[in-house]
């Protein structure tokens, strides 16, 4: 039976205020890991954030948080070669993943990265869902067939995070809303809501603070 996806409800007040607590309290970097034996404690429940370079994934995290540069984005694909942890108080860590579907790194680097990124989604037991950023004036393009069949074989729950809808109309989004349910019910790990945001306007910041405050 073929999965139904929908769009990601209006938080309830109490899980809205969760999520405005949650990312109003204090937020800090605590490490840039390049290796598995790096991680922290695997103490508290994470989430983490993954996407093609260029999706807007530093800006969506900075939105999140209200910090105007906890993630810094880099004009250079690729540049980003770490895992970066970040501290949400002391009950959460979310976790900005290296973007993929880089043409300017090096294949060494690429196939490193590909190695760690495999070994963290399968072994990391606190991880409760990835969050899988979609360009909404894109959608979903091969490069991210690949992230998204990763999940599946990790079993890693994940779900799908449209960004930068302010850049297109109403007709366009509803395309790519269709695009993206149709490419998600391949993928047995996708969790059946989507959320889409807009950075810049602030559309869905609020959704998905309380998605990650009130995950169990």
């Amino acid at each position: 039976m073929a999965m139904t996806f929908t769009l990601t409800p209006e938080p309830e007040d109490e899980a809205r205020e969760a999520g405005r607590l949650l990312f109003a309290g204090p937020v800090t970097f605590v490490k840039g890991v390049v290796a598995m034996s790096g991680l922290p404690p695997a103490d508290r429940l994470e989430v983490c954030f993954a996407g093609r370079s260029n999706v807007g994934k530093s800006s969506l995290i900075n939105a999140l948080t209200g910090r105007k540069t906890l993630a810094r984005a880099s004009n250079t694909p690729g540049r980003t070669q770490e895992i970066n942890y970040f501290a949400l108080g002391e009950e959460r860590y979310l976790v900005d993943l290296p973007g993929y579907g880089y043409a300017e790194a090096p294949v060494a680097i690429v196939a490193k990265w590909q190695a760690l990124l495999k070994q963290y989604l399968s072994g990391r037991v606190t991880l409760r869902r990835a969050f899988v950023l979609i360009d909404a004036r894109h959608g979903v393009k091969a490069v991210d067939e690949e992230i998204l069949q990763l999940l599946d074989r990790s079993a890693v729950t994940f779900q799908a995070v449209l960004t930068k809808v302010d850049k297109i109309n109403r007709v366009e989004r509803e395309a790519v809303i269709e695009q993206v349910k149709g490419a998600l019910g391949k993928h047995p790990a996708a969790y059946p809501e989507l959320v889409v945001t807009s950075s810049e306007k602030g559309e869905g910041i609020e959704t998905l603070r309380a998605i990650i405050a009130t995950m169990q």
